[in-house]
């Protein structure tokens, strides 16, 4: 596992407002979670890595409260690809009776992108099974990693800003 200071690439910011006055949307990421995705994305080389968000949704409307990732399950990428991946049905049904009983629920998923940006792929886009999930892709095409958050709504991609924050 690699030590990562999220510090060092993501800003910690409470609430971000837009000029209009209409509250960014925000994925707060709990550190611990944060650490794991990225060691998650290096450990799966040369395939890509996935796994699952689990924590506290967030509100709906203009004041919306933040979603927020208190805990993640890495999965095995059943794909066993370098160029898409597929959640593990088991791991999956596993996590979400582990977060339900935690108080939680499964607010989104994470993979890897080997060789491209953390931008989603006609494929992401295409299998995205949520919209209401965030989609988190942690990139290695860079000297460091890049993690970036959408929310994908019928085919539309909307990034948002993501947050680590310590508890």
């Amino acid at each position: 596992m690699i030590d990562v200071d999220p510090a060092a690439s993501l800003r910690l910011e409470r609430k971000v407002h837009r000029r209009d006055g209409t509250l960014v949307a925000v994925l707060q990421l709990d550190h611990h979670a944060y650490a794991q995705m990225v060691a998650l994305a290096y450990d799966g080389l040369p395939l890509e890595a996935c796994g699952l968000l689990a924590g506290q949704p967030g509100g709906t409307g203009i004041n919306r409260a933040a979603a927020r990732c208190e805990r993640f399950y890495p999965t095995d990428n059943t794909a066993r690809s370098s160029k898409v991946y597929a959640v593990d049905a088991k791991q999956h049904l596993r996590a979400e009776r582990d977060a339900d009983a935690a108080g939680m629920e499964i607010i989104g998923v994470m993979h890897s992108h080997t060789h491209t940006d953390a931008y989603p792929s006609p494929t992401d886009i295409a299998q995205a099974p949520d919209p209401s999930w965030h989609y988190v892709i942690v990139s290695l095409r860079q000297e460091s990693p890049v993690l970036r958050s959408y929310r994908i709504v019928d085919g539309k991609i909307a990034e948002e800003q993501v947050v680590v924050v310590s508890r």
